[in-house]
């Protein structure tokens, strides 16, 4: 029996919010997906990876084209991995890794082997856990220059005003990071860090209280049918929307309504 769950996926363009019993590590090798652990976040790429400790919330949003190798490791079988201490040192809180070129080209290979080699998961997983281990604590990724967000751009009203509109213009479909970015003439990763500086949530964050708070009021304030509120603010089934309120609201649509 494997001690760790490893597999090689594509997070879909989906906005999921949960936490769990074991640890994760989110490793990418191409795509992009929008990940924040209790409120801070980043971009997960193939240069940068998040390791989230057991019971911590997050919240993430695929772009439906990465391939992801997600490694869970239950609590209570990390005694039995090679280098358990190192592994518990590792998700003492949660982390975004720098991931140099050799580790990308490596993790590659190891997912590949992944969907080929299942009963070598549990040494595909430690091999990938010791290299970031041993980038963390011997090179650890150094935080963000501010003076770079300000050199290149900044937000102001005005430019949260025309990421409102183009929002609220936009709730029924897809709204991408890169897409709020040129409409203030920065850079995708200078924008992301820029906005988190300025609201203090991530932009996919912001972009989810403005669906619920149009939401809210189209439940209040309209006779639409829930399926027809859910599509009009960007879910694609009612499912879905039912779940996202009552995370967000703490109620079901229904209940909201009355």
């Amino acid at each position: 029996m494997s001690i760790v769950s490893l597999q090689a996926c594509t997070l879909q363009p989906e906005w999921v919010s949960h936490s769990h019993d074991y640890h994760q590590l989110i490793f990418a090798t191409c795509g992009t997906t929008e990940l924040s652990i209790e409120g801070r976040g980043n971009r997960i790429t193939g240069d940068t990876g998040c390791l989230i400790p057991s019971s911590y919330h997050h919240d993430y949003i695929g772009d439906g084209a990465n391939n992801t190798l997600v490694i869970n490791l239950p609590t209570n079988r990390l005694p039995l991995l090679t280098h358990s201490d190192d592994v518990e040192r590792l998700f003492e809180k949660p982390a975004f890794y720098k991931v140099p070129p050799p580790l990308q080209q490596m993790g590659s290979a190891l997912a590949d082997q992944a969907g080929k080699q299942p009963g070598l998961h549990d040494e595909i997983a430690l091999l990938i856990l010791r290299s970031i281990y041993l980038g963390q604590f011997d090179h650890p990724l150094a935080p963000p220059n501010p003076e770079q967000v300000r050199h290149t751009g900044r937000l102001c009203d005005q430019s949260l005003h025309l990421i409102d509109e183009h929002i609220d213009q936009h709730l029924a479909h897809d709204i991408r990071v890169d897409d709020l970015a040129r409409l203030c003439f920065l850079s995708p990763g200078y924008f992301y860090q820029a906005f988190r500086d300025y609201t203090g949530l991530t932009p996919m964050a912001y972009v989810m209280n403005r669906r619920m708070a149009t939401a809210r009021s189209l439940l209040t304030h309209t006779d639409l049918q829930l399926s027809v509120i859910a599509e009009k603010v960007g879910f694609r089934d009612q499912g879905s929307f039912s779940r996202a309120c009552r995370r967000h609201f703490g109620n079901a649509p229904s209940h909201l309504r009355t």
